[in-house]
């Protein structure tokens, strides 16, 4: 009897590490589809009131990608660079878009391979070369380096991050950022070695160190999907000048209220 449960027990964990390993197969070669969510639509029939052109930006690896410029004035004002996270297409962020009109700067938004019609399919490398070659498109029309704001929201901040190391942009704006990418799993896959299988990490705390230019944490404290203590992280480890706008209602899609559209023009008006 003794026997036969031992027998039972060595089975039942057999079955429990097989099915363990089946998982973790499975998160290994479909992880980027659990990532990246080009087809998702948080926001629709928003109006778009800001003034914009639609542009091709491309790559060096021959992709073309959609983009959306607002040109003010080139010479008077400094280019807001917008990388948007890791869900949906450009439309779902005319809300956020429709602000920039009141403020007194140029702005290109792209969208990421893979997303907007774009082609291609979003890895951490690709995302860096679209974000490079959204840099190479601004200064091919006679943009300066020092006057490009780098914005990144969610997934767009490892990007943001990556490309303004050692760099002289004007400043950086980084909207719900997460320390890295494998930190983030870990919250939601926490028995899960997401250090050993995720491909695409976005190290923003090794990196964040690499930026000398001014720099705007935005976070709310109840982010489901990042924890607001990642933000707070980047902030603390970020170099000064540093700016903070912490609220404690908001979720992951931050509020664009007056109280942060006010720390955005602060922000903006301080690096003329």
């Amino acid at each position: 009897m003794l026997k036969k449960l031992r027998d039972n027990l060595f089975l039942f964990f057999q079955i429990i590490i097989f099915l363990y390993i089946l998982i973790l197969i499975f998160l290994y070669f479909y992880q980027r589809n659990l990532m990246y969510h080009p087809s998702e639509n948080n926001y629709s029939n928003d109006h778009l009131s800001l003034s914009i052109e639609k542009v091709k930006v491309n790559t060096k690896d021959d992709i073309e990608l959609l983009g959306w410029y607002h040109e003010k004035d080139l010479k008077r004002y400094k280019t807001l660079l917008f990388f948007h996270g890791n869900a949906g297409s450009l439309e779902n962020r005319i809300h956020k878009l429709n602000h920039f009109k009141e403020m007194n700067v140029n702005v290109l938004i792209i969208a990421w391979r893979g997303f907007s019609g774009n082609r291609g399919k979003p890895t951490e490398k690709g995302l860096y070369e679209d974000g490079r070659s959204a840099i190479n498109w601004l200064t091919s029309k006679g943009v300066e380096e020092g006057n490009i704001v780098i914005y990144g929201e969610s997934l767009g901040t490892g990007v943001a991050t990556h490309l303004s190391q050692n760099k002289n942009f004007a400043g950086v704006i980084l909207e719900t950022p997460f320390t890295s990418m494998v930190d983030a799993a870990k919250t939601f896959y926490p028995y899960i070695p997401v250090g050993l299988l995720l491909r695409d990490k976005f190290d923003n705390k090794s990196k964040i160190k690499n930026i000398n230019v001014p720099v705007l944490i935005m976070h709310g404290e109840v982010d489901q999907i990042v924890p607001f203590f990642m933000g707070k992280k980047i902030y603390e480890i970020a170099n000064e000048p540093k700016y903070s706008y912490f609220t404690k209602h908001d979720n992951h899609m931050m509020e664009y209220d007056e109280n942060l559209i006010k720390a955005l023009n602060s922000f903006l008006k301080s690096l003329n």
